[in-house]
């Protein structure tokens, strides 16, 4: 789906039901189950753009104090991850970076190439973010992200941690939402 298609879309959609604030106010095992029924694009070029982003749960720490301070400081404009930006270089591959927004400062750190391969989470297909790209740090390589599409534009994902050849530890929940184009 085209940029322009996708807006017309969203003209055409009196409200979204789904929304980075709604989807940030749900518990892990509720944003587990949207994860399980999205879907992926038949065409990556789908993924274009800059959409804006959002942390939204941290498992483990979802309730309590320390909950409601990480899901305040993900909704805060000062909050130093702004999402990612993707571009796509055929149907079934692409490319991104996500921009870390430090106050005085925007970047655009930590590269990912994008492909659809079975989620390590239930094994159904996800859009992959492969972050084992040159330049990246041993650290980041590690990280294991996948999306799909939980509402029109509205892309949801768990980031992991890799453990061994096919494994990974789920951290936390982030969304990216392409119905909002972040600025530059």
């Amino acid at each position: 789906m085209t940029a322009a298609t996708r807006a017309e879309s969203r003209a055409a959609t009196p409200e979204r039901i789904l929304s980075l604030d709604r989807l940030a106010a749900l518990s892990s095992d509720a944003l587990r189950g949207l994860y399980a029924r999205g879907s992926v694009p038949d065409d990556l070029t789908a993924l274009a753009g800059r959409p804006n982003g959002r942390m939204l749960a941290v498992r483990g720490l979802e309730h309590g104090p320390a909950g409601r301070l990480l899901r305040t400081l993900a909704r805060s404009p000062k909050f130093p991850w702004d999402g990612k930006s993707f571009f796509a270089d055929s149907p079934d591959e692409g490319r991104g970076i996500n921009r870390v927004n430090l106050v005085v400062r925007r970047f655009e750190w930590f590269p990912f190439a994008t492909r659809v391969e079975p989620s390590v989470l239930d094994g159904q297909p996800c859009v992959y973010l492969d972050y084992e790209q040159p330049g990246n740090p041993w650290f980041i390589a590690r990280i294991r992200d996948e999306i799909r599409e939980v509402a029109p534009d509205l892309y949801l994902g768990p980031a992991m941690w890799k453990r061994g050849r096919s494994g990974a530890t789920h951290l936390l929940w982030f969304a990216v939402d392409f119905s909002t184009p972040s600025t530059p």
